[in-house]
């Protein structure tokens, strides 16, 4: 009896081991819930602007990088070409490109629970049109519903970094008040006008802050990118079932 009551109960644990491998399967090939949509878009932009807010908050992460690298404003062009009339033009152009990229940099650190705020109001109705939009739909997303609100909070960070010293006694603010300075008083008289040169003012800080939020969703766009197309980019479970699935629909 006993040897009879310990095989039915081999039986019974293997029928339930092999019913448990069938649920699996079956909820692994199951179509995606709304839930699970929403909660595999909101951790692909929590992955992509955590990535891009690292990358970019790194020494570097701006100045280094040719695709997100903040140049002068287009109104100073003219400064640049002549640069040369400047006494050590060229050096101090140089100095304040790489003080407002480190300014960025310096940004970029703050710039990840300004994104998280935004990710967490996604609906399960944004999330179905990302999932089957262009590759950069979800940065989109994030770019049309927050930009306003992300400037308006990223601009005070940028104007305390232009106004940090970066050396002694300097400041990207300072940098650039020099420069434009300089080429003002050259501009402003009468050679200047004669010669048809054009005075700069621009609104360093407000200039800053757009360049530096469109770097970083520039990069939010790449992270996402590799999201949709390459299976090892997919860090985690959700990603690789959200993505895996919307590959083969």
């Amino acid at each position: 009896m006993k040897k009879i009551i310990y095989i039915l109960s081999l039986i019974t644990l293997s029928a339930c081991a092999e019913l448990t491998a069938v649920m699996e399967t079956y909820n692994a090939n199951a179509p995606l819930t709304e839930n699970e949509v929403a909660s595999g878009l909101k951790e692909a932009l929590r992955v992509g602007t955590d990535s891009a807010a690292a990358h970019l908050g790194a020494t570097n992460g701006y100045y280094g990088d040719d695709l997100v690298k903040i140049l002068l404003p287009k109104e100073a062009d003219v400064i640049v070409k002549n640069a040369s009339k400047l006494p050590g033009g060229e050096k101090v152009i140089e100095d304040v490109v790489k003080h407002i990229n480190r300014a960025a940099e310096d940004a970029a650190k703050e710039a990840g629970p300004v994104f998280w705020g935004a990710i967490r109001q996604m609906t399960i109705s944004d999330a179905f049109n990302i999932l089957k939009g262009e590759d950069n739909a979800a940065t989109q997303y994030l770019k049309n519903s927050t930009y306003k609100q992300l400037f308006d909070l990223y601009q005070p960070k940028i104007q305390a970094s232009l106004d940090k010293e970066i050396a002694a006694g300097i400041s990207p603010n300072m940098s650039w008040e020099t420069l434009t300075g300089k080429w003002n008083q050259i501009a402003d008289n009468p050679f200047g006008k004669m010669a048809g040169l054009n005075t700069v003012n621009v609104d360093l800080d407000a200039y800053l802050t757009e360049q530096a939020l469109n770097g970083l969703f520039v990069k939010i766009a790449e992270e996402e990118a590799n999201i949709r197309k390459d299976p090892m980019a997919r860090v985690n479970a959700i990603l690789e079932r959200v993505f895996g699935s919307s590959q083969t629909s």
